[in-house]
């Protein structure tokens, strides 16, 4: 078909013109009046003498065919000296240029003009090729400042990587000097606590805790722990909770993803996992089969903590408390009156124990009324843990408050820390009440509530310790190194 429509025959498109009305075109009589078939237009148009076409002499001249260009030149008042390029400014008919060019001054120096021309382009030729050697050098020049620019980096590197290596080193020495400082402090307190047995109690072999294990999985520190049973929950920077057996083989038996932002805090009622979240949200898990129930939105700032009592569920955050109900998980109540960041809860029998900016308040849980408040120092509060005689509280600067549990009057502050004590933990033994604290300086203090002073200093974590849970004698801590460790 494109054959047989290629040997259609039409007009030549300078034979035809614009119809009258403009609404398509007509042989033009006064133009080509050549037809050929489609596929020899192209050639036939290219080559046709009414073609319209310019005077090359001057752009003004009328418009002109193909056919009237070679009289139009001979009469065309606009022909200039093939020498204007070197400066004569003649202009007139094609006779009067043979004329102008015995006068022509240029026309006796043309060989001369034409040489000059010659070696203005041999020197620009020369020119561009420098130009292209001078391109050439700037871009190995370039290259070779990128590759000594790498040189420096790798130097750089090379040598930053020792500067670590050396400070390092450094803070492993300082480590364990500290450490044998540490065990130095201990050993002379033994040794006291032997000569004066009989006031302080016979020293037993069984109250040094050693590290047993460690729970390696978290791919970011790990901020908070809960015991239930068997079961070892964990809350990470890395928006998830693992669970961990802590019966036979402390394996990690789950990971439940949920969250988007850290895992702040954990709470266990009945066979209910409760999670706080840096994404202000509250999820509730199965214990039994590990999915999720329910999730929360609880609150317009992050889930600092939770702590559940007496059917209910207790979150706090920013100068807020609020009460769940945790069957049906709806919000029961609001605390308000608070200075600041709820970081600590505990919650006994009868009393709920909230901590915020150097002050401790405790609630009724029938009434949620608050009944006393304890005024601290040392900044923010971190930690709360109670004991069957005393109520202590770990700060934002390195100490511990003691008070009496039932005048509610301050006994001493605990000092040792360097470092904000995060996490509080009290563990009954034999030998008496032992309070564990763990602080941002990476160690882990086990004090005696009999005498108040500190027994034993645990340093084995890399990372400041963030959090501790107690279960069947076993006392485990979780850092900012992304481990939890099993002491016993």
């Amino acid at each position: 078909m494109s054959e047989q429509i290629g040997e259609l025959f039409i007009h030549c498109k300078y034979g035809c013109k614009v119809s009258v009305n403009g609404m398509g075109y007509e042989v033009d009589p006064t133009g080509c009046p050549l037809t050929t078939n489609i596929n020899n237009r192209r050639d036939h148009e290219q080559t046709c003498d009414y073609a319209p076409v310019q005077c090359p002499n001057n752009p003004n001249c009328p418009p002109l065919l193909k056919r009237e260009l070679e009289d139009h030149l001979k009469t065309c008042n606009h022909v200039k000296c093939p020498h204007n390029k070197y400066g004569c400014d003649f202009n007139g008919t094609q006779e009067e240029l043979e004329e102008h060019l015995d006068t022509c001054k240029f026309e006796n120096m043309k060989e001369f003009l034409q040489h000059t021309e010659d070696k203005i382009a041999d020197l620009q030729y020369s020119s561009t090729q420098k130009g292209q050697e001078i391109d050439f050098l700037r871009s190995m020049l370039g290259k070779l400042s990128e590759r000594v620019e790498r040189m420096e980096k790798t130097m750089e590197i090379k040598m930053d990587l020792l500067e670590d290596n050396q400070n390092k080193m450094l803070n492993e020495f300082i480590d364990a000097r500290t450490e044998y400082t540490s065990l130095y402090e201990e050993l002379s307190r033994v040794n006291n606590r032997i000569n004066v047995g009989g006031h302080v109690g016979a020293w037993d072999p069984q109250e040094i805790f050693k590290c047993k294990g460690t729970f390696v999985g978290h791919q970011g520190p790990v901020w908070c722990l809960c015991d239930h049973g068997d079961y070892l929950f964990s809350g990470s920077s890395d928006k998830t909770i693992k669970v961990w057996d802590t019966s036979t083989n402390y394996k990690c038996l789950k990971t439940l993803d949920g969250h988007t932002g850290i895992v702040l805090a954990l709470c266990v009622y009945g066979n209910k996992l409760y999670s706080g979240s840096q994404d202000c949200a509250i999820l509730v898990w199965s214990i039994d089969s590990f999915d999720k129930i329910k999730s929360i939105e609880a609150h317009e700032n992050p889930v600092c903590t939770l702590v559940s009592a007496r059917q209910m569920l207790f979150s706090g955050s920013l100068k807020v408390i609020r009460v769940w109900d945790v069957h049906t998980h709806e919000l029961k109540r609001e605390i308000t009156g608070l200075n600041h960041w709820v970081r600590a809860l505990t919650a006994t029998q009868n009393y709920l124990y909230s901590g915020s900016y150097q002050t401790i308040k405790i609630w009724d849980l029938e009434s949620l009324e608050c009944v006393k408040m304890l005024e601290t120092s040392g900044g923010s509060v971190y930690s709360i843990a109670i004991t069957d005689h005393h109520i202590l509280c770990g700060t934002y600067e390195n100490c511990i408050h003691v008070w009496e549990i039932g005048e509610f009057k301050q006994v001493t502050t605990l000092m040792g820390h360097s470092g904000t004590v995060y996490a509080l933990a009290v563990l009954h033994t034999g030998s008496g009440t032992k309070v564990f604290s763990a602080s941002y300086d990476r160690s882990l203090r086990v004090w005696s509530m009999d005498n108040m002073i500190c027994t034993q200093t645990l340093l084995r974590h890399q990372g400041s310790v963030a959090c501790l849970a107690v279960s069947r004698g076993r006392l485990f801590s979780g850092a900012i190194d992304s481990t939890v460790k099993v002491w016993q």
